[in-house]
C-alpha cells in the first residue's frame, strides 16, 4: 500500500538568558530510499541564521547544519516534508540466523559492532539467547526477540531520558521507543548479526468517529537487521513489522549518530525549556505537489 504525508516538526526553545551563539544539527529530513521517497523537504530556523547548509552524512542520512548569531531568548526549528511511502509486504526471512552470522556482507558488517552506546555486555548476551536458539530462522528470532521485549517492559512517559542506557532499562524495567530499540539492536549484535537503529515517526489513527488531533504524532524509533538479503524493520514499543504508516527519517548505529536536533549554545541562561510537536497528515498523491 502507497500512503502519502505532510510531516511537520517544530521543535521551540525558550532561554531564561540571552543567547548569543547557537549551533545546531538536526535529522528533520526523511531520507530517500527504494520504499520511500521524499518530494519536498525544508528546514527553518527562527531566528533567521547566518549559516544554514544540508549534507548526507555517512549512513546516507540527510543532515542539517545551522548557525544563529543574533542574539536571541528563544528558537524555533522547523523542519517540513512531504514523503511518499511504498512499504511492500517483508517476505520472511527463513536463513538460519548463524547463517546470516557468518556472511561477510560489507555494507552490514559494520551495524554487527558495538557503538558508543551500545557496548558489549553479558546481561544483554543473556537476555538475548532464548530468542536464538542453533537454527532458527533468522525472522523468527527477531519477530520473537521484538515481542519479548514489547511484553517484559513497559511503555512509561519520562522514565528514561536520552542519556539512559539499555543497563536502565534491564534494571527498571520501563522505557520508551528509544530504548526497546537500544535493546534490540544491543542484543541482536551479541549473536553478531548486523543490526541498525531508526529514527522516524508512525502515524497515530484516532479512535473511529473521532477527529485526528494536531501534534501528536511523535517522534519514533525502531530496529532493522539484516537478513543476508536485506534489511527487516520490527518496532519493539508496538510488536509489529513496520508498513507504510512509518516515515524513516534515519538510521545509525544508536542513537548517538541520530538524534533529531542537538546543538551547542553560548549564553547568559541558566535555564532553558523544548517543546516539540509533530503532525503527521495523510494526504491524496496528488496534491502532495
Amino acid at each position: 500500500m502507497t500512503s502519502t504525508y505532510r510531516v511537520t516538526h517544530r521543535t521551540a526553545y525558550a532561554y531564561s538568558g540571552e543567547v548569543t551563539t547557537s549551533f545546531g544539527r538536526a535529522h528533520l529530513l526523511p531520507r530517500t530510499q527504494p520504499d520511500q521517497r521524499c518530494s519536498e523537504a525544508r528546514v527553518a530556523v527562527d531566528p533567521a541564521p547566518d549559516e544554514l547548509h544540508e549534507h548526507v552524512d555517512a549512513f546516507g542520512n540527510r543532515s542539517t547544519y545551522f548557525c544563529v548569531r543574533t542574539p536571541h531568548r528563544a528558537l524555533t526549528v522547523l523542519a517540513e516534508s512531504t514523503v511518499t511511502v511504498d512499504r511492500a509486504v517483508v517476505p520472511p526471512a527463513l536463513r538460519g540466523w548463524e547463517e546470516v552470522r557468518d556472511r561477510k556482507d560489507l555494507d552490514a558488517r559494520p551495524f554487527a559492532l558495538p557503538s558508543p552506546r551500545l557496548p558489549a555486555q553479558p546481561a544483554v548476551a543473556d537476555y538475548a539467547a532464548p530468542s536464538f536458539p542453533p537454527g532458527r530462522p533468522l525472522g523468527e528470532a527477531a519477530a520473537d526477540l521484538c515481542r519479548r521485549i514489547h511484553d517484559d517492559f513497559a511503555y512509561v512517559t519520562g522514565s528514561t531520558t536520552v542519556r539512559s542506557t539499555v543497563t536502565d532499562l534491564l534494571t527498571g524495567g520501563e522505557g520508551v521507543c528509544q530504548d526497546f530499540a537500544h535493546l534490540a539492536v544491543a542484543a541482536l549484535r551479541t549473536r553478531g548479526l548486523p543490526a541498525r537503529y531508526v529514527s522516524g515517526y508512525l502515524e497515530t489513527r484516532p479512535p473511529p468517529g473521532k477527529p485526528k488531533l494536531r501534534g501528536v504524532d511523535a517522534s519514533h524509533a525502531w530496529f532493522s537487521v539484516w537478513t543476508g538479503d536485506g534489511w527487516l524493520d520490527l518496532d519493539p514499543t508496538n510488536d509489529r513489522v513496520v508498513d507504510d504508516s512509518y516515515v524513516v527519517l534515519a538510521h545509525g548505529r544508536d542513537y548517538g549518530d541520530v538524534p533529531p536536533l542537538k546543538g551547542v549554545i553560548f549564553a547568559d541562561s541558566a535555564r532553558s525549556t523544548m517543546a516539540v510537536a509533530v503532525d503527521l497528515e495523510r494526504v491524496a498523491p496528488d496534491a502532495a505537489g
